[in-house]
């Protein structure tokens, strides 16, 4: 039951899916211009042009769009544009007999109205505007030769007008058989190769020449007397006119001449009452320049003051103020100088007093000490400042950067020649110190193994007392 309901499901849902691809695939549209002829489905009953009821398989839609059923139904397009046409008629004989060739225009279209639409779509449904064209200019020429042949050519040449108006009342009957409309119809040429419009038209123009050539000569007769005689009417009216003109001239000319005096009198005038005015408008402006002057000499000064105070105001506050601020700086290290000097000087005089004491505390003890050392112990300091002695003899050596060593010969090399040269240094320095202190080092030396037995001596030791 199930699968059943399923398949329902899917079949349902195929179809609403080709309805909904069919449909916009389907629905066909025309444009204003054409006629949309569906074919198939149900018979419908339709009224003919003459009030017959005629029941046809298809239906019409003249401009916008409808449904075309697929597989029931199928559609065709009659097209409603105007089809123009040029016409010749050729070999047409009149009343008269005489032969003639007639051409024009005419413009038909299928007629849009609803039972005409139909009459149409049986005759020329699947036919192209050509076919139209042709069955439309056959109507038309074969109702042009019968009313030609009910007419005089040149009565046909006289009523153009007449004959297009009652060509388009015989047609348009054939045409409302047909679904089609004449919407306009125009005769343009009337060809005659015998020449009996030409002939016709001979003595009327012989006689339009003869009337032309008198009424010019006539014309020509009267335009001479109406010359001479315009001529003296012209000079009778000219001698007149120069008269009056004269006499126009001179009172023109006194006119213009008491004009002028007065024009020259109210001139003279003017230009008094403008010199006075410009001289004292010359000393009202003079006088407002020189209260200009004043005003802007009296701005010059405010100004110049204003400067002034400025220069002042500048001065105050970039001399005087800063000198004053300087000096009052000034004033003040110096005060705090002296008193940081007194306060140093207070300090170093405490210290100098303080190292003197020590000083001369310290040479005291060095001098009991002194006083208290034997050669033995001045010996033993001595030696062992030599080896220091020596080092400050030899320093300067140390700071040569390269020494050249020349043997001349001799059996010392250079080398040791500097180190002799150091013992020697050494060696005078007894005679140095004794000629500095008075102190012989030598017999201080000389001394010393005899203080050393004195010392080892037991006379000389020193008894424990009790």
């Amino acid at each position: 039951m199930s699968i059943v309901l399923y398949i329902l499901l899917i079949a349902v849902i195929l179809v609403i899916i080709g309805i909904a691809v069919a449909v916009p695939l389907q629905y066909k549209k025309v444009g204003p211009n054409e006629v949309l002829i569906i074919t198939g489905g149900r018979y419908r009953s339709i009224t003919l042009p003459d009030g017959t009821i005629k029941k046809v398989g298809y239906r019409v839609r003249i401009g916008g769009g409808t449904l075309v059923w697929p597989v029931f139904e199928a559609y065709q397009i009659l097209s409603l544009q105007i089809i123009g046409m040029d016409f010749e008629v050729k070999d047409v004989i009149a009343q008269n007999g005489i032969n003639s060739t007639i051409t024009g225009t005419a413009q038909v279209k299928i007629n849009g109205a609803d039972p005409q639409v139909h009459l149409a779509a049986e005759q020329f449904l699947g036919k192209s505007q050509a076919d139209i064209k042709e069955v439309a200019l056959k109507t038309i020429e074969g109702h042009a030769r019968s009313i030609i042949g009910t007419l005089n050519l040149e009565q046909l040449n006289k009523a153009r007008r007449e004959f297009s108006a009652q060509l388009f009342e015989n047609v348009q009957p054939d045409f409302d058989r047909m679904g089609l409309i004449l919407i306009s119809f125009n005769l343009k040429d009337i060809k005659d190769p015998s020449g009996y419009l030409e002939a016709l038209g001979r003595p009327v123009i012989a006689l339009a020449k003869r009337d032309a050539e008198v009424a010019q000569a006539e014309a020509n007769r009267d335009a001479v007397i109406k010359s001479a005689y315009a001529k003296k009417e012209g000079d009778i009216a000219k001698l007149k006119a120069e008269t009056e003109v004269a006499e126009v001239t001179k009172d023109f000319e006194m006119r213009r001449a008491e004009f002028q005096a007065t024009i020259n009198e109210k001139k003279a005038i003017s230009d008094y009452t403008y010199d006075l005015e410009r001289q004292k408008m010359s000393k009202l402006v003079k006088e407002e320049e020189h209260k200009v002057k004043l005003i802007e000499k009296e701005n010059d000064i405010a100004i110049a003051q204003k400067e002034i105070d400025r220069s002042e105001f500048d001065l105050e506050a970039t001399v005087k103020k800063p000198a004053l601020a300087e000096k009052f700086r000034l004033t003040q290290e110096a005060e705090a100088m002296a008193e940081a000097k007194k306060i140093q000087g207070l300090v170093e005089a405490e210290l100098t007093q303080n190292q003197g004491q020590a000083e001369a505390a310290a040479m005291k003890q060095k001098a009991e000490a002194w006083r208290s050392y034997n050669d033995a112990a001045m010996i033993h300091q001595l030696v062992e400042i030599l080896p220091q002695l020596a080092r400050e003899i030899s320093e300067p050596l140390s700071k040569i950067e390269k020494i050249v060593m020349v043997n001349s010969g001799s059996d010392t090399s250079g080398v040791s020649k500097i180190t002799g040269d150091v013992a020697e240094v050494l060696a005078q320095l007894p005679t140095v110190v004794e000629s500095l202190t008075g102190v012989d080092l030598k017999k201080m030396l000389a001394r010393l193994p005899q203080a050393g037995q004195k010392k080892d001596s037991p006379e000389s030791d020193p008894q424990p007392q009790d």
